[in-house]
């Protein structure tokens, strides 16, 4: 009989977390005030006042970060936003930012 012969391989990986990314939105002259918020509140959750005030930065610094995600969640969030307002005819964008 042959002899058995045992391979054992030992596999050490590590585990990355998932990177952390701000979703940014960005202003420009097209899209309504109306439908950033509405974006805030039906994309990313926040409330009325929160949204309100996340659109006030927008509007006036050009951007305004809309959550902190991971990156898988962040990408989706991103092509919501594109969606959305592609569908409503608004050029509204978003960037991710890493943190």
């Amino acid at each position: 009989m042959g002899a058995s012969v045992n391979f054992a391989v030992k596999r050490t990986e590590k585990l990355k977390e998932p990177e952390d990314m701000n979703v940014v939105l960005l202003n420009d002259n097209y899209t309504s005030m109306d439908f950033v918020v509405d974006i805030l509140v039906l994309i990313f959750h926040k409330n009325e006042t929160e949204a309100e005030r996340i659109m006030m930065d927008i509007h006036r610094k050009g951007r305004g970060i809309a959550g902190t995600y991971t990156s898988d969640i962040a990408r989706t969030k991103a092509a919501q936003v594109h969606s959305l307002a592609e569908q409503n005819d608004f050029p509204l964008r978003c960037v991710l930012e890493p943190l």
